[in-house]
């Protein structure tokens, strides 16, 4: 019996083969929720950028696409749940690997459910129509349905891979078909004349990069891009649970992404030539839409009839589901990481912890799902939906910073190979070390851009210094890797063997097409 045989687990412990590629790829787009992306940040993108938002589309796809590619490339060589912490720690050292991926991975995702679950809580009262408490953010109603819809996301991820990904399948089906149809009426009422007063007018400029305000602008914009792309990696960190786990995740991820481009590009497009950016009603550059630009545009698009607001309502009902089921594909590949550092001896071992029952790593999903949970309420409490904006700006530092480290992990584990064949020299080398150098850039640009407290929603006064001032998105990002760098420092005494770089390396070698395979296996 082989590893892919779902009657016996994976190297962890997980349930093998218990995925295919269309609920791979399902995943990988459920985990970037289409739908919730563009209503929490488009309003954000638009507010920085204005019409070239939609350039911004095919442009953050680039470091995208590259970055989909290295972690194929890096899963066909070792197909390791860890992912960005495996790789990395392989190829760069354990350190590297500990807090640029496995920290990275962790506190993005982190940073990413307090939003999750408040665009949960608001679209399940926008739905029943109570919109009083469904508009206000910072209600308790809200907290609570979205710390209620974390517990229930939570329990569905312990009972099994299976139960999640038919689950992200049905509400996936949905949210395309919305999402499309949305689009398809508002360009046609566009076409035929319709739209309302202060629609936009097609320009090519839209597509014109000098058109963009500045370079910061244009690095900011493509930051908050990396995050309406950001979830396809999803595919890999369940590898060990299906099939061809070395092929079938790491493609299913490239098409993830090819599948978001034109989903992205046909969307805002729609978008932006119904809705227009004027600063009053629908139009997108109304501040008071920039939290959520789609429910304002439901009832415009479809209509006040009857089968109108029966749409309006499954548009509500979609983004409600998009953001239910990103926050479970998010628990996910997170429970996945820490099982897998805790594998390779650089957590401590409950983090490895698998459920005899259903084959998942219980203590990681559940301690993952509390801590998300006590942030929530954190964030909530501090100021709200600000901070919450905030974070999300954040969140996607922390994206850079992992899916960056594993371009760069991918071009250094293959270097002795890179000139074996024109494939590899580009493929594995040179697609990925510029998906790391694009997305440290990005990087880069945004933390000078955001260490100006003016560009963030929320500022802080440090107690010391009274005259020194942050902005949050800053404040937010050195906090976090803070946190992530003292539980590092904590760690290195009683977990030397990691540390040493012998936990990786001991019982695997080096196959000569470069495959990363245990001795005696």
């Amino acid at each position: 019996m082989t590893a892919k045989d779902p009657a016996v687990p994976s190297a962890r412990g997980l349930r093998g083969a218990s995925l295919g590629f269309v609920q791979s790829t399902a995943i990988g787009l459920a985990s970037t929720a289409p739908a919730y992306s563009i209503a929490a940040t488009l309003g954000f993108v638009v507010a920085l950028v204005g019409p070239q938002t939609l350039l911004l589309v095919p442009l953050a796809f680039i470091p995208m696409f590259f970055s989909a590619w290295a972690n194929k490339e890096m899963n066909r060589a070792d197909p390791d749940c860890g992912t960005s912490f495996t790789w990395a720690a392989r190829a760069l050292g354990p350190r590297t690997g500990w807090f640029f991926g496995g920290w990275g991975t962790i506190a993005s995702a982190l940073l990413a459910m307090a939003s999750y679950a408040q665009i949960t809580g608001q679209y399940t009262f926008l739905f029943f129509g109570a919109k009083g408490i469904g508009n206000n953010a910072t209600s308790g109603w809200v907290l609570v349905t979205g710390l209620a819809f974390m517990a229930l996301l939570t329990y569905l991820c312990y009972r099994g891979i299976q139960v999640s990904a038919r689950i992200q399948v049905a509400l996936l089906v949905l949210e395309f078909a919305i999402l499309l149809l949305l689009s398809a009426v508002a360009l046609m009422k566009y076409a035929a004349g319709h739209a309302p007063k202060g629609h936009g007018t097609f320009s090519w400029s839209w597509l014109n990069p000098s058109h963009f305000a500045s370079p910061s602008v244009f690095m900011a914009g493509m930051l908050l891009m990396v995050f309406i792309y950001w979830g396809w990696d999803t595919t890999t960190s369940v590898n060990e649970e299906t099939k061809d786990s070395d092929r079938i995740p790491g493609t299913a991820g490239v098409v993830s992404t090819v599948i978001l481009l034109a989903t992205y590009f046909v969307v805002i497009l729609s978008m932006q030539l119904f809705a227009g950016f004027g600063s009053s009603g629908i139009g997108l550059g109304n501040t008071n839409n920039q939290n959520d630009v789609l429910s304002p545009l439901g009832t415009a698009v479809f209509g006040s009839s009857a089968l109108g607001s029966v749409l309006s309502r499954l548009l509500l009902l979609m983004v409600m589901s998009s953001s239910a089921a990103t926050a479970m594909t998010t628990i996910l590949p997170n429970a996945r990481t820490t099982l897998s550092m805790a594998f390779h001896k650089a957590l401590p071992k409950i983090f490895g912890h698998i459920s005899p029952r259903y084959l998942t790593p219980d203590f990681g999903t559940i301690s993952f799902a509390a801590v998300a949970a006590v942030m929530y309420i954190a964030i909530n409490w501090m100021s709200g939906g600000n901070v919450i904006s905030d974070s999300v700006t954040a969140t996607t530092l922390f994206v850079a910073l992992y899916l960056g480290i594993t371009g760069f992990a991918c071009t250094w584990f293959y270097r002795k190979s890179l000139l074996t064949s024109q494939r590899s020299f580009w493929l594995r080398g040179v697609l990925p070390g510029l998906s790391g150098v694009m997305l440290f850039g990005i990087l880069g640009w945004s933390l000078w851009f955001y260490h100006d407290p003016n560009n963030s929603y929320t500022t802080w006064h440090m107690p010391f210094w009274p005259h020194w001032t942050l902005g949050g998105v800053l404040s937010i990002g050195i906090i976090t890797a803070l946190a992530g760098l003292a539980w590092m420092l904590s760690l290195q005494r009683s977990h030397k063997e990691f540390f040493s770089g012998q936990a990786m390396c001991d019982g695997v070698s080096i196959t000569d097409d470069d495959r990363v395979v245990r001795v005696g296996s």
